[in-house]
């Protein structure tokens, strides 16, 4: 038995390697072609922008409307939206298993999702309304309000962080949920809008941009974008679109230094390391 499972995950292991360097050839085609939308040049002037190398793929439920992504400890946790299908799920990384969920009532639309010391906390869309679970049972431990629609969430060890669709993050108290301050996120062309799902990654925010094939990284200090990631690539290999299927998804393993990324209804979630890429 020992050994038919040894053989087992070779060929699985073989098989992933064998996708991810096919994978690898479709993106340096799509890496070398200039960026096809005319006003991402226009927005990225004098800005740094980054693409990326495939360091592994592992799969993603289809049937995932993602609006939040967190990692730890060799599981991914993920918020998914739509009313009627919205849930926050506990993700075995190698496999894609849903090991464990806990499902919204039909009336609320999932959004994003963080996780601070041991507690989930999950955003919703148009109610006004968060959810605070214990990390380990996903048992509901609270609720709390707010008063601007609910996208994003992420912290920086110390504080939330709170998109709402527009140009500017919330910073917010972890144990009130009270507002402290205000991002306004920028570049040299003025306010960057859409800001969508977030993460923290070694001091800056890094955060999606509704219907872009983009990620911005974004200065807490100054809400300067600093530079921006394009992952049209990834987009194209998971069969992404700017409408539905979109670019949605952000998680880093502090530990590891592991980046992830994928997009509402993607078949595959990404492992990717950040090149230069002008």
């Amino acid at each position: 038995m020992m050994k038919t499972n040894l053989v087992s995950r070779m060929k699985r292991n073989k098989f992933r390697i064998a996708i991810v360097l096919s994978l690898l050839l479709v993106h340096a085609v799509a890496a070398c072609a200039d960026v096809s939308d005319k006003s991402d040049r226009q927005r990225t002037a004098d800005i740094p922008v980054y693409t990326y190398n495939i360091v592994n793929l592992y799969p993603h439920d289809p049937s995932a409307f993602t609006q939040g992504l967190i990692y730890e400890n060799g599981f991914l946790y993920e918020g998914t939206g739509l009313y009627g299908k919205s849930e926050l799920r506990k993700i075995n990384l190698e496999t894609g298993t849903i090991v464990q969920r806990h499902r919204l009532p039909d009336k609320y639309f999932g959004e994003g999702i963080t996780k601070h010391n041991d507690r989930i906390i999950q955003l919703t869309w148009k109610s006004g309304k968060g959810f605070v679970y214990e990390g380990e049972s996903f048992k509901q431990v609270r609720t709390f309000d707010y008063q601007i629609e609910g996208w994003g969430i992420t912290h920086d060890g110390r504080n939330l962080i709170m998109s709402d669709g527009t140009s500017t993050l919330y910073v917010l108290d972890p144990d009130t949920f009270k507002h402290i301050s205000t991002i306004q996120v920028h570049d040299a062309k003025g306010p960057v809008t859409r800001l969508n799902e977030l993460e923290y990654v070694n001091g800056l925010i890094y955060a999606n941009i509704w219907q872009s094939y983009r990620i911005a990284i974004i200065s807490p200090a100054t809400g300067a974008v600093a530079g921006w990631i394009d992952l049209e690539g990834l987009a194209i290999i998971a069969g992404g679109d700017r409408k539905k299927k979109v670019l949605n998804g952000i998680a880093y393993d502090h530990g590891g230094d592991r980046l992830f990324v994928t997009g509402k209804l993607w078949p595959s979630l990404f492992q990717i390391k950040i090149l230069t890429y002008q």
